[in-house]
């Protein structure tokens, strides 16, 4: 009789109830103990499973629902912490610059032989006067006058220094005076000339993802460093130019203005220079020189009067001007022209708020208007 082979069978697996008994459930080990990525869940998912346990009974259910209150209180304290300590990181970030911390003005500086160094030195950083018929081919006056425009503006938005845009102005002339450049390079030359002024003058400069913000990205911030890099190899390095804000104060210390009326007659003559370099009429002109016509408008359109004597025009114009060691006729007649360049810009202001105005009142907004004067210039 034959012999069967024998085959090798698996021995049955265990049954169900011997493995619950042996091994916990995975339920009443997640609700023993709540894990690090529960508490770290976004609230909507928080509310939701911080909701109570199905009921169970006796000690072991009274102990997990306790657990489950204070682990979704937790999670409430940790997020209401979590929103509070980032409101005021967004409100510091959306806060305006630091105020910044001046020393005060040293009357050593204001001496006469400092105004004799200056006066000396401001010929070295004039710009060539008739640089758009000699050196340049593809820019004209009225375009310079657009992205110089553009750039007080960027400069009053910015808040920066009343340094930053008459030195980038003369930056950027400097450079057409040796430079021919294209008309579509102009605004990217002023962003340079305005990023370089800025580093120099101020504790905060311009960034250069900001500024090419400003540019309606036109421009990409690499261009921006090596126009930057070619502006600084033109000039030679040499950024220390002088402007006639350098000689303001020196002016206000030789007048017998009273105290309390030198911080607006300054600030008006800053308005001035800065006028002044917008218009192409200005950039042969000495520093000192429109310095001092500035002062001499700003006086006269505040119709302030000296301490001690009423000085007139002419005499307050003919002691600035043997101050710059110039002609009195000279000055008095960049006076009139800043008094004219001054008037000129009204009318266009007033003509460009026209349009909006008709406009406002057609939707039924009703705007109340004064005439404009000297004294109401927005500073």
């Amino acid at each position: 009789m034959p012999l069967c082979p024998r085959v090798w069978r698996e021995p049955p697996p265990p049954a169900a109830k011997s493995s619950q008994r042996d091994e916990p459930k995975p339920e009443e080990a997640s609700e023993d103990q709540d894990s690090p990525l529960q508490l770290l869940e976004s609230p909507s998912s928080s509310s939701s499973s911080s909701s109570p346990p199905p009921p169970s009974t006796g000690r072991k259910a009274s102990w997990r629902s306790s657990c489950g209150a204070e682990a979704a209180g937790f999670h409430q304290s940790q997020t209401a912490a979590s929103r509070s300590s980032m409101e005021p990181q967004l409100l510091c970030c959306e806060a305006d610059r630091p105020a910044i911390r001046r020393a005060y003005r040293d009357s050593n500086l204001l001496t006469d032989r400092v105004l004799h160094a200056l006066l000396r030195a401001e010929e070295r950083y004039l710009p060539a006067a008739n640089y758009f018929k000699c050196v340049q081919r593809e820019i004209a006056p009225y375009m310079r006058r657009i992205v110089a425009t553009w750039m007080l503006e960027v400069c009053e938005e910015q808040k920066c220094e009343e340094d930053v845009f008459p030195l980038a102005m003369n930056y950027m002339d400097r450079f057409l005076s040796v430079e021919p450049t294209k008309k579509n390079h102009l605004q990217l030359l002023g962003a340079a000339c305005m990023f370089l002024a800025s580093k120099l003058k101020e504790t905060i400069p311009l960034t250069a993802e900001k500024l090419c913000i400003y540019t309606d990205n036109s421009v990409t911030p690499s261009q921006l460093l090596q126009m930057e890099l070619l502006v600084l190899s033109k000039l030679k390095w040499d950024l220390a130019s002088l402007t006639p804000l350098d000689f303001i104060d020196h002016f206000l210390a030789q007048l017998a203005v009273r105290r309390e009326n030198r911080p607006i007659l300054r600030k008006h003559a800053q308005t001035f220079v800065a006028l002044c370099a917008t218009d192409v009429k200005f950039i042969a002109s000495p520093p000192s020189m429109v310095a001092a016509g500035s002062m001499v408008a700003a006086v006269e359109g505040l119709q302030m009067k000296m301490v001690g004597d009423a000085m007139m025009s002419q005499k307050l114009t003919e002691q600035l001007a043997g101050t710059i060691r110039s002609d009195p006729d000279c000055l008095r007649a960049c006076q009139e022209q800043i008094e004219s360049l001054l008037e000129t810009s009204l009318r266009q202001a007033q003509q460009h708020a026209l349009p909006m105005e008709t406009k406002n009142r057609s939707e039924g907004q009703d705007l109340s208007t004064t005439p404009t004067d000297v004294r109401d210039v927005n500073i």
